[in-house]
């Protein structure tokens, strides 16, 4: 959840704070996933909404989304041509209807922050499970590219690879970011890169790596209400995110979960 943002000071995070973070990962994990698992056809966009306050309110968590820049709500629900940032509403979940879903949460003052994608009923076409695919195996090869030692643009290229290569296209105007006791720190992590360019992955580094990837054109557009951002062409579009920790030891996966 953030646009492009210029390069600025990079917090790095100590052992203490790295499992702060994985203890915010983990509940923020949890949380994405059962709400996968409760969304059904019938439901409206703002009952997941209040679906996903009540589990964060269980779990003794605040959300971070609420009232961020003004955002009214706790979730991000984007159906279909919607690539992020869908304000919850009235609006209905059919069976067929592609939804992303991106939360959000502060726990003991460190951020959890992972999306995922998936189709309500689980009636998908061989179009639509080619997006998603794209899109998961795009999250993988960054994770996997987010080496010690490596560049960003190594990561964000790999992004953009696994994209193009399934013949979709990735979103250039926003991206993944640093991660901690704020929501978006530095640095931004675009969607499309070059290798062996950027700055490099040193320890302590917290990441929020996010694919958002477009079945037709990767041009974009924003509704009325200035937060939802569509496929300038209404094709459908898909949203992934994990947070890792660039540590001596490896890369680590913050939000743990089955996509």
């Amino acid at each position: 959840m953030t646009a492009v943002a210029r390069q600025a000071h990079i917090e790095l995070k100590s052992a203490r704070e790295i499992d702060l973070l994985r203890k915010s990962g983990r509940v923020a994990a949890e949380i994405l996933m059962e709400l996968k698992h409760a969304t059904v056809a019938g439901m409206t966009t703002k009952d997941v909404d209040a679906l996903a306050a009540k589990k964060m309110k269980e779990r003794g968590v605040t959300p971070s989304f609420l009232n961020y820049r003004g955002y009214p709500a706790v979730v991000c629900t984007s159906v279909n041509e919607e690539v992020v940032h869908s304000i919850p509403s009235a609006r209905k979940l059919k069976d067929g209807d592609l939804l992303s879903l991106d939360i959000g949460i502060f726990l003991n003052g460190y951020c959890g922050d992972t999306a995922t994608s998936f189709v309500i009923g689980g009636k998908t076409t061989p179009a639509m499970e080619r997006l998603m695919k794209a899109g998961r195996d795009s999250l993988e090869a960054s994770i996997q590219a987010a080496k010690l030692g490596s560049r960003l643009g190594d990561v964000s290229h790999a992004m953009q690879k696994a994209v193009e290569d399934a013949g979709f296209h990735v979103v250039r105007e926003y991206g993944g970011h640093g991660i901690g006791r704020a929501i978006h720190e530095e640095p931004h992590v675009p969607c499309y890169g070059t290798p062996s360019t950027g700055i490099r992955l040193v320890p302590g580094m917290a990441l929020a790596l996010e694919v958002m990837a477009n079945a037709g054109t990767a041009a974009i557009d924003h509704k009325d209400d200035q937060w939802t951002v569509v496929t300038a062409d209404g094709s459908l579009s898909v949203h992934y995110e994990k947070m890792i920790a660039i540590t001596e030891q490896g890369t680590e996966v913050l939000t743990p979960h089955e996509d």
